[in-house]
């Protein structure tokens, strides 16, 4: 029963970080917040206004992560793909994605945007190799619905932007773009850039106020994800500094991703205290051992650990 009481909290604990993503997610995805990324960080949109990239670049409603179309097997949804797959490399799922006509150009020209919200700064790879690696299958899976045969002009520039919530100290309230340039080493030809500067990641690290660079993109989106900040205070900022106006959909979101990290920051604080738990009773059992001579078996005989918790303290003895 006490392991079902286990597993039944993580399933609760998985289940509510999931829902706290997606709805962070939602937030990122709303078409007025991706406006003020692209105006930030989007070379393309630099002299628009927030207000001219929600209302007249953005195609379509932007999706969220959910729906798995195999670049392999044929068919894939244009405008609403959040993940593709191919044999060889894999599945690649997007937080968000979504296309966007480049303004003035002599034609229309399309981008292709992925934005990724990012808690973890060190998941056991840098972050701007990830976002590389997704700019590039942005590239190659524009194969067969973009572009076939050798038709490479009409490949489409990409964009991935990272959204990163704890950074180290030392990168927070800073944005870095990485693309690619051209580089003369013999003579002084120049390629058209749009024939190479096609694919470009974005890190975005937050902070926190009190720092000069706390301004703009980096103070909206540290508001708008904040667990600590509550939903009116967010509303009230996101209106009154970003001139954001609070639809329906935009408040509720923005409610609902406040009651969410509420019950993910109290699950964490409950495991916090499992673990300094176990860690106490581990060092009682060692204190017994080497004081009293005893063993192992005998030392939990004395502090009362349930038959069922022993194997557990067994193995953090070996592993000491």
């Amino acid at each position: 029963m006490e392991v079902e009481t286990i597993l039944a909290k993580n399933i609760d604990a998985v289940g509510e970080k999931a829902a706290y993503d997606t709805a962070c997610k939602r937030l990122l995805a709303n078409k007025i917040i991706l406006a003020w990324i692209m105006k930030s960080c989007i070379e393309e949109y630099k002299d628009l206004t927030v207000e001219e990239i929600a209302e007249s670049y953005i195609e379509g409603e932007p999706q969220i992560a959910n729906a798995a179309v195999h670049q392999d097997e044929g068919e894939q949804i244009r405008g609403s793909q959040t993940e593709d797959s191919t044999i060889r490399e894999g599945t690649v799922t997007y937080d968000i994605r979504f296309y966007a006509i480049a303004p003035h150009t002599e034609e229309p020209i399309e981008l292709i945007i992925n934005v990724e919200a990012q808690n973890d700064f060190y998941p056991g790879y840098p972050i701007v190799k990830r976002g590389i690696y997704y700019c590039s299958r942005m590239i190659s899976s524009q194969y067969g619905i973009e572009f076939a045969d050798s038709r490479y002009e009409k490949i489409k520039k990409v964009y991935s932007i990272w959204v990163c919530a704890n950074p180290p100290q030392y990168r927070e309230n800073t944005i870095n773009r990485y693309l690619v340039q051209e580089e003369q080493l013999v003579g002084n030809v120049v390629e058209k850039k749009e024939n190479y500067d096609l694919l470009t990641a974005v890190i975005i690290c937050l902070g926190h106020s009190g720092d000069d660079k706390y301004t703009g993109i980096l103070k909206l989106l540290d508001v708008l994800l904040s667990s600590e900040t509550e939903s009116e205070e967010k509303k009230r900022i996101l209106q009154s500094d970003f001139d954001i106006k609070m639809t329906k959909t935009l408040e509720s979101e923005v409610q609902t991703m406040c009651n969410l990290s509420k019950g993910v920051e109290a699950r964490g604080i409950e495991k916090g205290i499992e673990k300094g738990i176990e860690k106490g009773i581990l060092a009682s059992v060692k204190n017994l051992m080497n004081s009293m001579g005893w063993s192992a078996e005998r030392a939990m005989d004395a502090l009362n650990i349930p038959d069922a918790e022993r194997s557990k303290y067994t193995v953090m003895l070996k592993g000491k």
